[in-house]
């Protein structure tokens, strides 16, 4: 069931919160198993949050828009009572969180209702959510294949239909690569939009927050309820610019995603090809900033004790932390300049398109992937598209193309929309006429576990 008719069912009393977040926690326990989507349940604070908002309903009380929604976490952000582990266990002697992460607390003034911490890449290095100590992801839609990093979690509870909404961060592609793979709606913000407070960092000056739903209505009320910003004005997307990212984003394209995102442009009234510069330069500069940041916030530690960590995200991050300093200057110049390009390239469009990953999500035992001729890791380039567009710091929502008319559905390919800075309601706008026409879109991989009426012998509906 989408989000906003969840909400809207609780708020009515046509549902039970109580009831819908037994049945969610329930669900978690019978079907994560096939996913190991979820890392803790928040079983006590959940229902207590739900009986009290049942409570308030009864008294005819004003609810929040997001009345009763159950969301999930990625294991980064701070929840109160609780260790944030950020996918690791080098964390676990610290303090628990003393308050909620500031987007948590947002979440929880509209209503909604946390339920669970999900898995993650270690310290959010990575693409594929293969985590040393809690275990590796997997894609709902085929449990062989990777469910896509560092927010895999995230995106794997709601392509599973665990979960109608979670939350996730993106510093070079960790929503939109999961989200891409999962066949599920992310949205990466503009950069600085929403608060980072209560998130534990990887690279701070590319870290960014965002949602994951199972509809781009759901995203749009998701990000305004954690922004402030109305999202849902109806808008004339007819005449909006669009504009097709090509030369590296055209490489190595898997024929059925290439097909997909010409139905997408072909109902565009306006649609030009877009070339920017450098893009491996960009890439580039966004790896070493990366490594940089992230590993000196990790230097102290791990002189410490750096067997405690992933054995693949220790050697990333000292390898970043023994970087000169000349590399990161020049990276951080070419940031600025790219930076003007984008916004330079949005004089003569209104959204960008790209693909988000070069194809559907890798087996877990493909170790490679064919790019320029050439096989390479396939965990570290899961990024190749999204990397570079990080550091423009632009607002990209991640959106599943819909499977093509008369073909069995197989995995979920998706796309990039990107739009200039604090122009989410037009991304959004666009990406919900889209879905509408029926070429954005996903199914969900299982059945929705929440929307039985809260009355006696009730059934599930899907």
């Amino acid at each position: 069931m989408p989000m906003m008719d969840l909400a809207r069912k609780i708020r009515s009393g046509e549902l039970s919160a109580v009831r819908v977040i037994s049945q969610t926690l329930q669900s978690i326990r019978e079907r994560d198993g096939a996913y190991n989507a979820v890392t803790r349940l928040l079983d006590k604070r959940a229902l207590h949050a739900a009986a009290a908002l049942d409570a308030q309903i009864s008294r005819g009380d004003p609810v929040g828009p997001l009345a009763g929604v159950p969301f999930g976490v990625k294991d980064l952000f701070d929840l109160e009572g609780l260790v944030t582990t950020a996918g690791s266990v080098v964390l676990n002697a610290q303090p628990p969180a003393q308050r909620d992460a500031e987007v948590v607390r947002r979440l929880c003034a509209a209503g909604a209702i946390p339920v669970a911490t999900l898995n993650m890449d270690e310290f959010a290095y990575g693409f594929a959510t293969e985590n040393a100590h809690y275990g590796t992801t997997r894609n709902p839609h085929d449990t062989a294949c990777l469910a896509g990093g560092s927010s895999g979690g995230s995106a794997a509870a709601v392509a599973a239909g665990l979960l109608p909404l979670t939350l996730g961060s993106d510093t070079n592609g960790s929503i939109r690569v999961p989200a891409s793979l999962c066949g599920v709606w992310g949205l990466r913000p503009t950069q600085g939009v929403l608060p980072l407070q209560g998130v534990y960092p990887f690279a701070a000056s590319l870290d960014v927050i965002g949602p994951f739903t199972r509809t781009s209505a759901d995203l749009a009320c998701a990000f305004e309820v954690l922004s402030g910003q109305a999202c849902r004005v109806e808008q004339d997307i007819s005449a909006l610019r669009i504009g097709l990212l090509d030369g590296w984003f055209t490489q190595d394209l898997a024929p059925e995603l290439e097909a997909g995102v010409n139905r997408l442009l072909a109902a565009c009234r306006t649609v030009r090809r877009v070339t920017l510069p450098e893009v491996a330069r960009v890439r580039a500069a966004s790896f070493v900033i990366t490594a940089a940041e992230g590993g000196a916030l990790h230097l102290d530690r791990l002189k410490r004790e750096p067997m405690a960590y992933d054995p693949a995200t220790r050697d990333r991050l000292m390898a970043g932390a023994l970087l000169p300093s000349m590399p990161v200057v020049h990276a951080q110049r070419l940031r600025s300049w790219f930076r003007e390009v984008m916004h330079a390239a949005f004089e003569d469009v209104d959204i960008l398109v790209a693909p988000a990953t070069p194809g559907a999500a890798p087996r877990l035992d493909q170790p490679t992937i064919t790019v320029g001729g050439k096989q390479v890791s396939a965990r570290a380039n899961l990024g190749l598209f999204t990397q570079p567009l990080s550091l423009a710091g632009m607002p990209v929502v991640a959106a599943p193309l819909a499977p093509a008319a008369g073909q069995a559905v197989g995995l979920p390919l998706g796309v990039q929309l990107v739009a200039a800075p604090g122009r989410e309601a037009t991304v959004l706008a666009f990406a919900q006429a889209m879905e509408k026409a029926g070429l954005l879109g996903f199914p969900c991989a299982g059945a929705a576990p929440v929307a039985s009426a809260g009355v006696a012998g009730s059934h599930p509906a899907g």
